[in-house]
């Protein structure tokens, strides 16, 4: 079935695989069954849609609104939402059912939804409920951690700082996707690595830098596709003391600067693998690891059955879900439904042991419930009101009914109903625009803060080589090199730089991080030929990037 987006005008395809689940999807509510429909924007659209309700970067000052106290949130001071601190959020000194609210038939249902949102407490973090005591204030989308500053979605890591996606990593800075890691610097998609230094896409590598497509190195620089080798400069043989010395040099900034910008043309000269998967059978997509029947799906690990979904893990029959799942099994069109989810669609934020919910924000552990926010441990509730098993069932069927009279069944919440601003979200990552296009299609944006008009000091001279560096820079405020924008180096993180022996960085920490998600692949597919085989290939790289882009047999041919 060939259809037209509604919101880009692209042509997309609905495939049959597409429709049983829609089908299998579908509930019974009142002894009546409600057909979901198929989804009237493109997946590039859906998936925009979906990462415009989730901000993991931008955080703000502001009061608790029940104990008044300062916090960080990530909702602005000047967002109409009732924000309490996430431990005061998740204790028991209020009832969320105390804001529910009686449904107006006679209007729209996301309207009154959108109400329900602003006037129901929301955490200010997502973040486990002891995250201060283990001293992580500032990190968003984690839990487990220990230690941290600057962290995002991120889980069960130590002494981690400025970083994005990690798992299980110990003393590890500015790194994004990395897991089982420790001591690692300027990593983007790395595992089971130690003391490794801007790398990518590196497998149990250790002491080396400037590395990409490598496994199992130790003491190699500047090199690329490498397995089971040591002691390497650009991909050649060297001998210990040849190694140690040049790579003593990356303790000055000006050294690891021509260094990166040498890399990046030899690394060109190397075929890329179509895409970044390890036992992808019958899949279609990229950083895939262990999955199978896999359609237009980004960072999926060990799944099957997975459709237009992005960063879900342990994950069974699931379609347009994003920003992330694990242990879940049948989700439909829902944002960050986090662990142990069965059965839910239309929802974002449903989280930790959640089954048979729709339309709803922001519940834990909480079961058969619609068009809901913010509930702990509850069931047969709408719009935060608790009925019985009989009157729920009633009652859902007859919202279902409106929605459908409305054209509002099937479809997720507006953008227009997203606590954030567009450019404060995920979605401005994947999906950049201009703040003019943002507001020609009716969503906020969000104006960046002005600095407080103080003094902030004399410029600071950044030394070249960390040896140069005193610990008075942890008490100097730097200014980025590229944004303009000011930062500053905790004493923590200097630590780190002088035992790793490199520079300290002078680009602000969302400089840093744009620079790292950009070494990543798109979240998009272009139909290509093996450079070398002529074989039909479905990439993320799109046909005027300057890689050799190989199918899978072709790439290990060239590397094994």
């Amino acid at each position: 079935m060939q259809k037209t987006c509604r919101q880009c005008s692209a042509p997309y395809e609905i495939t049959k695989d597409d429709l049983a689940f829609y089908e299998a999807m579908s509930p019974t509510f009142d002894g009546k069954r409600f057909d979901i429909p198929p989804p009237t924007e493109c997946p590039d659209c859906r998936r925009r849609h979906r990462l415009s309700f989730r901000n993991e970067r931008s955080l703000h000052h502001r009061k608790c609104s029940a104990t008044e106290r300062q916090i960080i949130s990530n909702y602005s001071a000047d967002k109409p939402y009732a924000v309490y601190d996430r431990t005061h959020w998740w204790s028991d000194a209020y009832d969320p059912l105390a804001f529910g609210r009686p449904f107006d038939f006679g209007k729209p249902f996301f309207g009154q939804f959108d109400a329900l949102i602003r006037t129901t407490p929301v955490f200010s973090l997502s973040a486990s409920p002891d995250a201060e005591e283990q001293n992580c204030t500032y990190v968003n989308y984690a839990s487990n951690n220990k230690n941290c500053y600057m962290m995002f979605d991120s889980d069960a890591s130590e002494e981690c700082y400025y970083a994005n996606v990690m798992k299980h990593n110990l003393r590890c800075i500015d790194c994004s996707y990395v897991q089982h890691s420790e001591l690692c610097y300027e990593c983007v998609d790395c595992s089971r690595c130690y003391r490794l230094l801007y790398a990518e896409n590196c497998d149990n590598c250790s002491e080396s830098a400037f590395l990409e497509n490598c496994t199992g190195c130790k003491h190699c620089l500047l090199c690329n596709n490498l397995v089971q080798k040591e002691y390497c400069i650009k991909n050649h043989p060297v001998s210990k003391q040849e190694f140690e010395r040049v790579f003593a040099t990356l303790r000055s900034r000006s050294v690891v600067e021509k260094r990166r910008s040498e890399f990046r043309p030899f690394a060109l000269g190397f075929p890329q693998k179509f895409r970044h998967a390890v036992d992808a059978i019958d899949a279609a997509g990229d950083y895939l690891k262990h999955v199978q029947r896999c359609r237009g799906s980004y960072d999926i690990g060990e799944a099957e059955d997975i459709a237009y979904s992005d960063a879900l893990y342990k994950a069974k029959s699931c379609s347009d879900v994003s920003s992330f799942g694990e242990g879940i099994e049948r989700i439909y069109l829902s944002g960050t439904i986090g662990f142990d989810v069965y059965n839910v669609a239309f929802c974002f934020a449903c989280r930790t042991n959640c089954s048979n919910m729709l339309y709803c924000f922001n519940c834990y552990r909480s079961h058969d419930c619609f068009g809901c926010v913010s509930l702990k441990n509850h069931r047969y509730c709408i719009f935060n009101v608790q009925y019985t098993k009989d009157e729920y069932e009633r009652l859902v069927a007859k919202h279902i009914e409106h929605m459908q009279e409305t054209g509002e069944w099937g479809r997720f919440f507006p953008i227009s109903l997203s606590p954030f601003a567009y450019n404060e979200t995920v979605a401005q990552e994947y999906f950049p625009l201009e703040k003019s296009e943002a507001q020609r299609k009716g969503w906020t944006w969000k104006e960046a803060e002005e600095e407080e008009k103080q003094y902030l000091g004399p410029p600071v001279k950044v030394p070249d080589a960390i040896d140069e560096v005193k610990d008075d820079i942890t008490r100097a405020i730097l200014t980025c090199e590229v944004s303009g924008k000011p930062f500053k180096i905790i004493p923590q993180e200097l630590k780190f730089y002088h035992e790793i022996g490199i520079p300290i960085p002078r680009k602000c920490h969302d400089q840093r991080h744009r620079e790292r998600m950009a070494l990543r692949n798109p979240r998009k597919l272009w139909n290509r030929e093996c450079a070398k085989c002529k074989k039909p290939i479905e990439t993320s790289y799109a046909p005027e990037r300057p890689e050799t882009v190989y199918c899978e047999e072709c790439y290990l041919a060239s590397v094994y």
